[in-house]
């Protein structure tokens, strides 16, 4: 009889064997090394599913606490825009379409950024007290958050487009968003782009993007073509975004008032057309850089104006080429760049 000492599943096991137990013993050792393989196996699986169980909660826990600072941030983020310690003005043109002017007036007084509201006023009479009345009661109906908007006509002797961008010089905020009155963008449409153009304060964002090309038929370098939406959507990029709906700093009614060349402005007065592509000129040539397209819901509230006109295409082009004549050059810069509300999209 002797003792024999064997270590197990990390325990250490005695047993007694002898001579004539030896085979017998054998057997019991195999079969216990055996059941201390499985213990081992089974304790590393055990291990390595609380490990997993451990890692899991680890990431949730993160998960959370990332979602709940989010949460904070964007809670804040929608107070800090909804309430803005410094909006925007709208520039309004109109012509004697005053149902029109009141179904803008009346939505775009509930975007949370508007400060002021001017009106491009070229008609031969002053507005009535009924219109001025009607407008200020909209206004103070859908005023919140005690904010007092302000509403100035702004009266123009002469008829001209160039009326638009005249000089204003009691405005209130830095940018401008330029609009006509026969077309609506949604107010979290308005708001993404003002918070873009805050990024780029120089650049003219807007949601009607034009675009410019050499005329490769002519075979001529000083030949350029005017393209529509079919063009932009086609060609993927855009060098122009229509004052009809977009953005920019006052200092440019400055500059386009008493700084561009009178050349273009009696031009866009002689031939009613083209002063939003006047300004798309004088924006990029004093910053050498491309407007920002913000893609947005346009809704058309009035019937079709002047581009739905036989040849406006071609006049549209003659406008661009005579604006390089005058600036002796190309000023307008071809970008891709599209800006996109991601809450309204489903992928990236």
């Amino acid at each position: 009889m002797f003792w024999v000492l064997r270590s197990i599943g990390g325990k250490s096991v005695i047993f007694a064997a002898g001579m004539r137990g030896s085979i017998l013993n054998r057997r019991i050792l195999q079969r216990f090394r055996q059941l201390g393989n499985t213990s081992v196996g089974s304790a590393k699986i055990k291990l390595l599913l609380c490990c997993c169980i451990v890692f899991t909660l680890f990431l949730f826990t993160c998960r959370a606490a990332s979602f709940m600072r989010w949460r904070h941030h964007q809670a804040t983020s929608i107070g800090r825009y909804s309430a803005p310690r410094k909006g925007y003005t709208i520039l309004i043109n109109t012509w004697k379409r005053n149902d029109l002017l009141k179904q803008s007036i009346s939505h775009y007084t509930a975007c949370a950024g508007l400060d002021s509201i001017h009106i491009v006023w070229s008609e031969p009479d002053p507005p009535s007290d009924s219109l001025r009345g009607f407008l200020q009661h909209i206004i103070q109906s859908n005023s919140r958050d005690g904010r007092n908007i302000e509403l100035k006509f702004d009266l123009n002797k002469e008829d001209s487009l160039n009326n638009r961008f005249k000089e204003i010089k009691d405005l209130k905020t830095d940018v401008i968003f330029s609009i006509d009155d026969d077309v609506v963008f949604p107010c979290s449409s308005v708001e993404l782009a003002f918070s873009v153009w805050r990024s780029a304060p120089d650049t003219m964002v807007g949601f009607v993007p034009r675009i410019h090309w050499l005329d490769q038929k002519k075979q001529s370098l000083s030949q350029y073509t005017y393209g529509g939406w079919w063009s932009v959507w086609w060609m993927g990029t855009y060098s122009m975004v229509l004052s009809k709906a977009a953005f920019f700093h006052k200092k440019y009614l400055d500059l386009y008032t008493n700084q561009m060349p009178a050349s273009i402005r009696d031009y866009v007065t002689k031939n009613r057309n083209c002063e939003d592509i006047a300004m798309s000129f004088l924006v990029a040539n004093a910053t050498g850089a491309p407007p920002i397209w913000v893609k947005g819901k346009i809704f058309e509230i009035g019937s079709t104006g002047i581009s739905s006109l036989g040849g406006h295409s071609e006049r549209r082009s003659e406008c661009v080429n005579k604006f390089v004549t005058e600036y002796g050059r190309m000023p307008l810069v071809s970008t891709s760049v599209k800006v996109v509300d991601g809450r309204d999209n489903w992928f990236w």
